[in-house]
């Protein structure tokens, strides 16, 4: 399904599209790693947020996809939690933590020039 409204969203959304996918895949794979750790308690604001996240960029590129007229309200919330969950997987060494706040980042810098 994702391919699907990948192929019809608006051509401006797209490389914001692709970002909120890729940080959403990211965000999962790093709760579910961190819900392996050793110490997953000590990992609860990180899977938190990746959930959030996740949940976040799964939902701007739903509006976008659609053309939504809200999109732009969207990404600005996604932006600051894409920011939110960079900020706290940075702080942890694992490497899923890691990549994670890679893509939290450039998923809020995407969705910071779809609103610009």
């Amino acid at each position: 399904m994702a391919e699907a409204m990948q192929r019809m969203a608006p051509e401006r959304y797209q490389a914001c599209i692709d970002a909120c996918y890729a940080c959403a895949e990211a965000c999962n794979a790093c709760a579910n790693a961190c819900l392996g750790e050793q110490d997953p308690k000590a990992m609860a604001r990180c899977i938190r947020l990746d959930l959030d996240c996740a949940e976040i960029c799964q939902l701007a590129a739903a509006v976008m996809a659609r053309d939504s007229e809200m999109a732009a309200a969207v990404c600005r919330s996604c932006a600051e939690i894409c920011q939110a969950c960079a900020d706290e997987c940075a702080k942890h060494q694992m490497d899923h933590c890691q990549r994670c706040a890679e893509a939290c980042r450039r998923c809020a810098e995407a969705c910071q020039r779809m609103v610009a």
